[in-house]
């Protein structure tokens, strides 16, 4: 390894280890925080805030698309050290984005409105609060969608540092509001206090990354000039995506209002809750690829492709194994940790948990191989192949609510379809960088499958051997989990190269 491939190391290894920071104290606040909203709002008003919220999201499909388009475009003439173009750019995003919100708002105040009021199943006396949740979502995202350009900035540059903070910051504010809901009286409505205080709190810390990339960003100084050549170019990167954003939003959202449809808004407040624990746990592999994210990017702009594989299947391998090392002691003591932490929750919240973890698991294979795709550009037939595949989730989970399955045969579907994009991604990698697809497959897919089987075996005779319930229970089991897994992951996940740096970094020399 050169001496220009140590110094993208160390800046990965420094900047996962800053979103780690932001991570842990981000998870602790969220996890509280799910708690003392679902007491303070009621399961009803809970599931509520979740479906309607998310609904709005229904709406980032564009934009979405769009922030991909972004981010690779920054961070690929970054590393093609091209400041002039990365000026251009940078400003063709911003006014792209400003038409994109006026298009949005004029559908959201039209159909979404229309469909808030007259097709999803929320109780009558709660409407004119699911009103005040849309309004307050709508204007919250259209301040995030202007702030997408910025957020490419910061991590296109890896001032990973700078977003860990304002992360922090995030998570405080909504934390006080939290706080302020659950302990404060006052008699307004709840729920609709509590989505305004949300955009009042997402408001400012757009600002907050808006004047800090102004001032540390040459590039984020918007010249109010069209360029044409760069918007073709953008739009036809962030219309294949399109369909892409437009797949994930229907296997997530859609999904959830098929939920609300067929059984109502406590079956969404039971996969509301998994969400956030599912959001607590990805934020561990997320935060890895955020730091990881630009280096393959650069490193395919430079044509550095050894270095670029090796990021790629070493990326997707340890994304992996930071999820095993969460998810394990999760899985099996799923009622436990419910129960401690929130005493009560609805029915098939414990499944919803358990499969969404297995997806997300699957689904972390795969974001590296996501993007080196996006590097390459290539991404016609690939969004068409991989998001056609994934738009499945939706008419599959119709039939299977329309049959009668139970609610969590909808993750099952997820999975399944999980397992057939991560084939076809790789497949058309193959094509479009020369991606040495067995070389994945057995270095990632078949390493990463011994080490979770090898993993669990042992706990899992625990679990059905130990008297289940309690601290006691919990704790055997939970540092069960952890030394399995990480025995595992020594000794069968990691190449030579691998744990001989590991051992440099845990163990100090004695010169």
């Amino acid at each position: 390894m050169d001496r220009n491939h140590r110094e993208n190391t160390r800046r990965i290894a420094k900047n996962t280890l800053m979103l780690y920071g932001r991570m842990l104290f981000s998870m602790v606040v969220s996890l509280y925080t799910s708690r003392v909203v679902l007491n303070a709002l009621g399961v009803e008003d809970y599931g509520i805030y979740n479906v309607v919220g998310g609904f709005v999201t229904m709406f980032s499909l564009i934009s979405s698309s769009l922030s991909s388009a972004v981010s690779r475009f920054l961070t690929f003439e970054l590393g093609r050290g091209d400041m002039e173009r990365l000026k251009a750019i940078f400003s063709t995003s911003v006014l792209i984005h400003i038409a994109l919100a006026a298009v949005i708002f004029i559908l959201a105040e039209t159909v979404g409105v229309w469909f808030l009021n007259t097709q999803m199943t929320i109780p009558a006396e709660r409407l004119t609060a699911a009103n005040w949740v849309f309004q307050a979502s709508v204007v919250s995202f259209m301040f995030a969608l202007f702030s997408v350009p910025y957020n490419a900035s910061i991590v296109a540059h890896e001032h990973l540092s700078i977003f860990a903070y304002f992360s922090i910051l995030d998570v405080v504010l909504r934390l006080a509001i939290v706080l302020f809901i659950a302990y404060v009286p006052f008699n307004a409505d709840k729920l609709i206090v509590y989505s305004l205080l949300l955009l009042a709190a997402s408001v400012f810390s757009r600002q907050i990354y808006w004047l800090y990339c102004r001032r540390h960003f040459t590039e984020c100084r918007v010249k109010w000039k069209f360029n044409r050549q760069y918007w073709k170019q953008m739009s036809s990167f962030a219309g294949w995506n399109f369909i892409g954003s437009t797949a994930g939003l229907l296997k997530d959202q859609g999904v959830n209002i098929l939920l609300n449809l067929y059984l109502g808004p406590v079956v969404n407040a039971a996969r509301g809750i998994a969400m956030a624990v599912n959001s607590a746990v990805s934020s561990f592999a997320g935060n890895f690829m955020t730091a990881l994210n630009p280096q393959i990017t650069k490193s395919y702009a430079s044509d550095d492709k050894e270095y670029m594989f090796s990021l790629v299947e070493r990326g997707a391998r340890f994304s992996f194994y930071i999820l095993l090392l969460l998810t394990l002691p999760i899985f099996f003591e799923t009622e436990f940790i419910l129960t401690i932490w929130l005493k009560q929750y609805p029915e098939h919240t414990v499944n919803f948990v358990r499969l969404v973890l297995v997806l997300t698991m699957c689904d972390a294979i795969s974001n590296t191989l996501i993007t080196l795709q996006s590097a390459t550009g290539r991404i016609r037939n690939y969004q068409i192949a991989v998001g056609g595949t994934m738009m499945l989730n939706l008419p599959f989970s119709y039939l299977c609510l329309e049959l009668g399955y139970a609610p969590e045969a909808t993750l099952l579907v997820a999975i399944a379809v999980s397992i057939c994009c991560l084939v076809l991604r790789l497949m058309f990698l193959r094509k479009t960088a020369g991606m040495p697809i067995l070389s994945f497959i057995k270095g990632v897919c078949v390493k990463s499958g011994i080490v979770f089987i090898t993993s669990a075996i042992v706990p899992f005779i625990l679990s059905q051997s130990v008297d289940g319930g309690g601290w006691m229970h919990f704790c055997i089991i939970t540092a069960t989990c952890v030394a399995c897994s990480l025995i595992s992951i020594g000794m069968i996940g990691c190449t030579k190269s691998e744990r001989r740096f590991i051992m440099q970094k845990v163990i100090p020399s004695k010169r």
